[in-house]
């Protein structure tokens, strides 16, 4: 049976092997024990080679294994005219690196509001991340650049922030964090199938149906307070409702990869794809 979602983790699952070990272990690995989507986890800096990149394209495209970038996490697009030029480098950077070893998706965080009007934010960042795409444009290079949805209050990042992003140029597509969806409000809500469904309608107004069949997702458990996140968790620690998810992605027809960002890595990951599987086969 044919899964419409590929699994896998961000970062080099924890049983990857010491050798060969690195980002080509970490695809080797996730192909032994059924996992065919893996995210770089470049989330300090871009510190990698060209021949390391062409390694890693070789052993993804060898495995059949999707490959994407989370990129720095020091990445603002509402940093102060000083900071921006490093914010801008560190994207590029993942996205020139990324493309070179195979990734089709570059994931960044995209910044903070600094208590401005989130209306306001994105008029900054908006036409920042339009210049980051016409570069790439320029270049030829295909990646998507997907802005996560965040999980705190104060950050750039709530689904509408990353919708408008996507909408006012092409290129730029959200990374759906449902944990940290889920983690925003600080109060529970975000939980239900009715609050998924309703999320997922607005998505495919806002970027077409057909947008729906390539879903870039996060999923952890995580522990939150009023303002938000706090950290991730293993999935049997938290109180997201997967089941709740998981029938609102099927009923939208969603496809694409989810990638596991609980410290129970790949055991969290396989344990996702068990389930998505069982609900497939209905």
């Amino acid at each position: 049976m044919t899964l419409s979602f590929k699994f896998g983790t961000v970062g080099s699952p924890i049983g990857t092997p010491k050798k060969p070990g690195g980002s080509v272990g970490a695809i080797e690995f996730s192909k032994s024990i059924g996992l065919e989507a893996f995210e770089l986890g470049w989330v300090q800096a871009v510190r990698v080679t060209e021949a390391t990149c062409a390694a890693i394209k070789s052993k993804g495209e060898e495995q059949g294994v999707g490959l994407s970038v989370h990129a720095p996490y020091f990445i603002n697009l509402n940093a102060n005219d000083e900071e921006w030029p490093k914010s801008r480098k560190r994207l590029m950077d993942a996205a020139h690196y990324g493309n070179l070893a195979g990734a089709t998706d570059i994931v960044f965080h995209p910044g903070s509001y600094f208590e401005n009007d989130p209306a306001e934010v994105l008029k900054v960042a908006i036409p920042r991340l339009q210049g980051c795409v016409d570069e790439l444009h320029k270049a030829g290079n295909p990646v998507t650049l997907r802005p996560e949805t965040m999980g705190k209050s104060a950050m750039l990042g709530s689904f509408e922030d990353t919708l408008e992003m996507s909408k006012a140029m092409p290129q730029v597509q959200p990374c759906l964090d449902f944990a940290h969806l889920h983690a925003r409000p600080g109060d529970g809500t975000m939980n239900t199938y009715d609050e998924w469904a309703a999320r997922l309608e607005v998505y495919a107004t806002a970027l077409g149906a057909d947008a729906l069949t390539r879903l870039h997702i996060h999923l952890s458990g995580i522990e939150y307070g009023p303002k938000g996140e706090k950290n991730h968790l293993p999935i049997a620690e938290a109180d997201l409702d997967l089941k709740a998810l998981f029938r609102a992605l099927k009923k939208f027809g969603c496809a694409g990869r989810i990638l596991c960002e609980s410290p129970a890595m790949e055991e969290d990951a396989l344990k996702m794809m068990k389930m998505w599987k069982k609900m497939s086969a209905k």
